[in-house]
């Protein structure tokens, strides 16, 4: 026995009810497990979410320690990118960290 279209479309509907209150309902316990976690370790939304610049480029790049040093004014570099200017042509040994 097939249901008819009508009836498949009604059945649909009570379903898709069904999903938004098991939606809401489970929504509704997820905020509050964050807020109680929240609350329980002193979060700040900065905490949470992240934002700007700064965010962004701290979660795609790591920091990287400088591998030189220039003795005369302390500027270090990581060996990465263009060499500055105190190290082009030198022998770069002696200026290792």
């Amino acid at each position: 026995m097939t249901a008819s279209y009508q009836e498949l479309l009604k059945q649909r509907e009570a379903l898709d009810a069904q999903i938004q209150q098991a939606r809401d309902k489970e929504v509704a316990t997820a905020i509050a497990k964050a807020r109680q976690l929240i609350a329980d370790f002193g979060l700040t939304p900065s905490d949470v979410f992240p934002s700007g610049r700064r965010a962004k480029a701290s979660a795609l790049a790591s920091k990287v320690a400088p591998k030189y040093r220039d003795p005369a004014t302390g500027q270090t570099w990581t060996g990465r990118g263009k060499p500055p200017r105190w190290i082009q042509g030198q022998d770069r040994a002696k200026f290792a960290i």
